[in-house]
């Protein structure tokens, strides 16, 4: 079930964070694979800030979509 949940978040995250950032995303299962990076890249850069975001879905979703952001804009400054 926690995979399933992963992948569910990771897609949302993933979407959400190719629909803010400039370019729209990489496709769908590179999506998924970013927002997944994504919230494990949100929840150590949060947790070491000590910033705490809504629990639960929701906050999952927005702690995957931020790490996702920032993979992608770290991801654009080495496409330039």
């Amino acid at each position: 079930m926690s995979l399933l949940y992963a992948l569910l978040i990771g897609a949302i995250a993933g979407w959400l964070a190719g629909k803010l950032m400039k370019g729209g995303g990489f496709g769908l299962l590179l999506n998924i694979v970013i927002g997944i990076v994504g919230g494990i890249v949100g929840n150590w850069t949060f947790g070491a800030l000590g910033i705490s975001i809504y629990s639960g879905f929701i906050g999952d979703v927005i702690t995957g979509a931020l790490g996702a952001i920032i993979i992608l804009f770290i991801a654009g400054l080495f496409k330039k």
